[in-house]
């Protein structure tokens, strides 16, 4: 599938659709579309289906749902400017598949680092688990690089993604249990919302980059 079905009409088409969205202010998070304003993907199509980006734009359905939840956990004045910015990365023609795969190394090579740092900060049933964390997480991540390179990993992306994610689950659950409760429980959801919106403000620039290289 070539992005923009290798048109740069297409291109212009939609990226002037969000650009008129954005300007009259028909941008909103927390909504499809409901006929005059919509998020990321509805102010794209006038519609909200993801299914539709690979017709109408030539862009993997995977890509509008990613799009579409950064839309959504971006800081508010950011997502009123990601839809054009997110169209304006991604090349007339580029073959998109690969970019899916480098975000995953990149997401995995972060987590791996957070859960490296932690080792010297745990012991026992804490330590055992980040252990296996960082294992699982390796074995994911030779799997996406071998899609990149051409070299396909025998374990499926399914198993090896959902035993990656449960031994982090795991091993935030044993962290949680050894940690004493320092903060209220107002500050801590605070600070968790600060840091989701980071997290997502991360993304988006990832994202951006290996769209722009792709």
């Amino acid at each position: 599938m070539q992005a923009f079905h290798n048109d740069p009409a297409v291109k212009a088409k939609y990226l002037a659709r969000v650009q008129a969205h954005a300007a009259a202010d028909k941008l909103i998070q927390g909504a499809g579309w409901d006929g005059f304003k919509g998020c990321a993907v509805g102010c794209t199509l006038e519609a909200y289906d993801h299914s539709r980006y690979p017709i109408e734009l030539g862009l993997p359905a995977w890509l509008a749902r990613l799009e579409d939840s950064i839309f959504e956990g971006l800081p508010t004045e950011l997502a009123m400017t990601w839809p054009e910015r997110f169209l304006q990365a991604i090349p007339v023609g580029a073959e998109l598949e690969v970019v899916r795969h480098r975000l995953a190394v990149v997401r995995l090579d972060r987590l791996i680092a957070l859960q490296t740092d932690a080792l010297a900060a745990n012991t026992g049933d804490v330590l055992n688990a980040i252990t296996q964390v960082i294992t699982v997480l390796e074995v994911v991540k030779r799997c996406h690089v071998g899609e990149i390179t051409g070299e396909h990993c025998s374990v499926s992306f399914e198993s090896a993604e959902s035993a990656a994610w449960s031994a982090w689950s795991a091993a935030r659950s044993a962290e949680s249990a050894a940690r004493s409760a320092a903060e209220s429980a107002e500050s801590a959801a605070r600070s968790a919302r600060s840091a989701w919106s980071a997290a997502w403000v991360v993304e988006s620039e990832t994202l951006l980059k290996l769209l722009t290289e792709a």
